[in-house]
């Protein structure tokens, strides 16, 4: 059985990455890492399919160990995936992807120099203005926080093996998929090229 290939997959907020996750979800052989985090657990969330939840403690002792692929603190609570649940996907041929913000996405890479990672991008900075204010979840005061964020962001993107537009989600979610497929069946290659040594 073939290993399965590790997607990083970020871009600033109101891009739609999490759109697009959700949709690649819906094909075969693809699955999203679940991370571990300190906070509470929140009404509709579920153990294991939200976050993995766990104490301070245990989390300073998974950081402490190795163990964690890349983590962050926000608002006092630690965030972070887990390596083993990661790996024991891949190992099982699965495809796994990751969505999280560039810090955490170059840590994983430094650990997993073969993890692919897809940087998201709007087509305009209107358009990402645009799509953060119809949400309706933020006040002027944090879009234009997250506008200025995402500056930084962009300057990261060259980092990452490849950057896609969403402008149509479909055909985001089409580009995507043909990096998905593309890699496995790199992997497939040098895999069936091994064997015969």
């Amino acid at each position: 059985m073939s290993k399965g290939s590790l997607f990083v997959i970020s871009g600033p907020s109101g891009t739609g990455k999490g759109t697009v996750c959700a949709k690649l979800l819906a094909e075969d052989n693809i699955f999203l890492s679940i991370s571990a985090t300190t906070r509470d657990m929140r009404v509709g969330e579920a153990e294991g399919v939200t976050y993995y939840y766990t104490t301070t403690e245990k989390f300073e002792k998974m950081i402490e160990n190795g163990e964690m692929l890349e983590y962050a603190v926000y608002g006092g609570n630690y965030y972070g995936t887990p390596k083993k649940a990661v790996t024991d996907m891949l190992d099982s041929g699965k495809n796994v992807i990751l969505e999280i913000e560039p810090q955490g996405a170059l840590k994983v890479k430094a650990q997993m120099p073969e993890a692919i990672l897809i940087f998201v991008v709007p087509p305009s900075i209107a358009e990402l203005r645009k799509r953060l204010t119809e949400r309706g979840r933020e006040d002027d005061a944090e879009i234009e926080r997250r506008i200025n964020a995402a500056k930084w962001e962009f300057s990261q993107s060259p980092k990452y093996n490849y950057v896609i537009v969403n402008d149509d989600l479909d055909t985001c979610v089409k580009d995507t998929l043909s990096i998905i497929k593309s890699a496995n069946d790199r992997q497939q290659m040098i895999e069936k090229l091994l064997s015969e040594i």
